[in-house]
């Protein structure tokens, strides 16, 4: 265990920053479960109506370092491949 005052300050800083990025990771999770649900129920109309909010919440994910910058792109190429899909 840590003994001098900064290193349990790191030891507190870090816990916090954990527990942020795992708010965040799980949350960008959920959006994305959404929506490939409802590409999976073939629901064009909610499909389209997630699609903004899951591309703003991993572009946020994609700034702050939560996924990398190509692996963001990624999941926001196939899942509007997917939308494009099933609403034609």
């Amino acid at each position: 265990m840590a003994n001098t005052y900064s290193a349990l300050k790191r030891v507190r800083q870090t816990e916090r920053r954990t527990e942020v990025n795992r708010r965040n990771r799980t949350r960008l999770r959920h959006q994305i479960r959404a929506m490939r649900r409802a590409l999976t129920a073939k629901d064009a109309k909610v499909a389209s109506a997630l699609l903004p909010q899951t591309f703003s919440l991993i572009d946020r994910s994609a700034k702050i370092g939560i996924i990398k910058k190509n692996t963001a792109a990624r999941y926001k190429s196939k899942l509007h491949i997917r939308v494009k899909a099933l609403a034609a």
